[in-house]
């Protein structure tokens, strides 16, 4: 720039002396001394300028310092507030409207209107410290949370359904104690072993790490020696996970022991064989329970039972689909021994529009698995019986479903007596967390 400016100054003396003529030597110096005071001037806007640009990117450096400290500031602040108490508690529950018909052969045809509710609350103690508490419609009943509508509209029951603590204890590994939910694995979310509402009491351990998991139960079905009958069962699981191709794929073997031979039943009525739910029971003296009036009954055989099980999934086009398989035998008794079921789950309704349904074929012999705690719809519960389950829903949204389930079974098989039952549920149902 300067240079440029000193080539003008040049140029326009030269032009100034060829139109004027020679200047004196006094101009002369009067105008090198202007070049001179001029050219200073430009050196000192030049470092001016330079300076400036200098401050002006040290500012910007201040200012993103500040910026970025606030940030962490901020970010360490939120960090280490300390979180409210509805920042650790957790709600979820649903509600179920069904109509049932019920066809057994040998008695009225039945028709009914029932409900189930159940809300549950959980708390985050710590990383891995949760606690749970949960109420539910019904009973004492342990696999059935159901109310029947009717008695003049009288208040219907609500009991605890759930009252735990679940610790994880290392990376993949729980420990439940109190009264849970199940953590042993039903394939195809069937009851052949265990029905969906009973909660176990006692302690629990599950393990799930990359392909493998494992889960153990130690229930008490009695724990008070006072009542003559301290019952405590335990049982696990092991099994692993993968794929095959596109299907994902899980199966494994359980074993559990239920020590009920000579117990009466915990759970009803020991004088009455119904509430043995199709196991085998006797008077004292070997009497079939039932035989004599008022008469206590006890159970011929333990529960000692041996499992296996598999589940595939898979896409049948559009279709998420379902294939599974559980087998069950109890080492105790030589015969009736045996429960087995097979099955498949085609689509899903977890939104609006979506369909799925659902089909097992299952038996129970009568002493192959324990009778309280099986399917408690399946033939009216218990063991002793088999046949077909069928089921569709429709999802509405995605918290809402319709659906139907129907039941064409047999009970009573090993009586000699068999007889038809067959069963209608219309379900509507809320889900809500």
């Amino acid at each position: 720039m300067k240079q440029k400016l000193f080539l003008l100054l040049a140029i326009n003396v030269f032009a100034w002396s060829t139109a004027f003529g020679a200047v004196s030597d006094e101009d002369f110096e009067q105008l090198r001394e202007q070049l001179a005071a001029v050219s200073q001037r430009l050196d000192e806007l030049a470092a001016e300028n330079t300076e400036l640009r200098r401050s002006q990117a040290q500012a910007v450096t201040v200012v993103t310092d500040v910026q970025t400290s606030v940030a962490e500031v901020q970010e360490s602040g939120a960090d280490a507030a300390p979180e409210s108490w509805a920042d650790r508690i957790r709600l979820d529950g649903d509600f179920r409207y069904r109509y049932e018909n019920i066809d057994a052969q040998g008695s009225p045809e039945r028709n009914r209107n029932r409900i189930r509710a159940r809300a549950n609350i959980r708390a985050d103690l710590a990383d891995d410290v949760e606690v749970g508490f949960g109420l539910a419609t019904g009973g004492d009943d342990p696999v059935s949370a159901n109310q029947t509508l009717g008695g003049g509209g009288s208040s219907k029951d609500i009991a605890l359904n759930l009252a735990y603590v679940d610790w994880e204890a290392a990376e993949g590994l729980h420990v439940l104690g109190g009264k849970y939910k199940n953590p042993l694995l039903s394939v195809g979310k069937q009851a052949l072993m265990w029905d969906g509402d009973w909660t176990p009491e006692g302690l629990a351990l599950a393990y799930k790490r990359d392909w493998f998991f494992a889960s153990a139960i130690g229930s008490y079905l009695e724990s008070d020696s006072a009542k003559g009958n301290n019952n405590f069962g335990w049982g696990a699981q092991i099994g692993a996970a993968g794929e095959i191709g596109s299907a994902k794929v899980k199966g494994g073997i359980g074993y559990y022991s239920i020590k009920t031979k000579g117990e009466g039943t915990t759970f009803g009525d020991t004088g009455d064989p119904g509430d043995f739910f199709g196991n085998t029971a006797v008077e004292t003296g070997g009497l079939p329970c039932g035989s004599t009036p008022d008469t206590s009954c006890t159970y011929v055989y333990d529960y000692l039972l041996t499992q296996v099980f598999a589940e595939a999934a898979f896409d049948l086009g559009d279709w998420p689909t379902i294939v599974f398989l559980d087998y069950v035998n109890n080492s105790d008794p030589s015969d009736e021994n045996t429960a087995w079921t097979v099955g498949t789950r085609v689509g899903q309704a977890r939104d609006r529009g979506q369909t799925q349904f659902s089909y097992y074929y299952a038996e129970k012999e009568a002493d192959s698995v324990l009778g309280l705690l099986t399917d408690s719809d399946f033939a009216g519960g218990g063991t002793d019986n088999k046949g077909h389950f069928l089921q569709l829903n429709y999802g509405v949204n995605k918290n809402w479903t319709i659906g139907a389930q129907y039941y064409i079974n047999e009970s009573d098989l090993s009586s000699g007596s068999k007889s038809d039952y067959n069963r209608l549920m219309l379900d509507t149902q809320w889900k809500w967390k």
